[in-house]
């Protein structure tokens, strides 16, 4: 009986997951920078709604049993994760 042979995976298979968390990185860093950080931020949160429109929540609290959202926004990026658009707009509040 032979051995069935492993499928190496698509050149450049692994790419996709690091390219996506980089994105998603690059939008939090996008909207913090915009926003500014308030003092009892816990965490901002990153849901894609279609391709290239994002839900960001940024949530905040003593700890994450008070935690509440206390912005969020609906924003397009560019392929690189720059905010291009959001609704409402960001606008500095720290």
């Amino acid at each position: 009986m032979m051995a069935k042979q492993a499928k190496a995976p698509p050149e450049g298979a692994d790419q996709e997951p690091r390219t996506a968390e980089r994105r998603v990185a690059r939008i939090v860093q996008s909207v913090m920078a915009a926003l500014g950080r308030p003092s009892d931020f816990l965490r901002a949160t990153v849901t894609e709604v279609r391709t290239d429109t994002f839900r960001v929540n940024v949530v905040t609290g003593p700890d994450a049993a008070a935690a509440r959202i206390a912005h969020s926004f609906f924003v397009t990026v560019d392929e690189n994760g720059a905010v291009t658009n959001s609704s409402p707009a960001v606008v500095k509040s720290y």
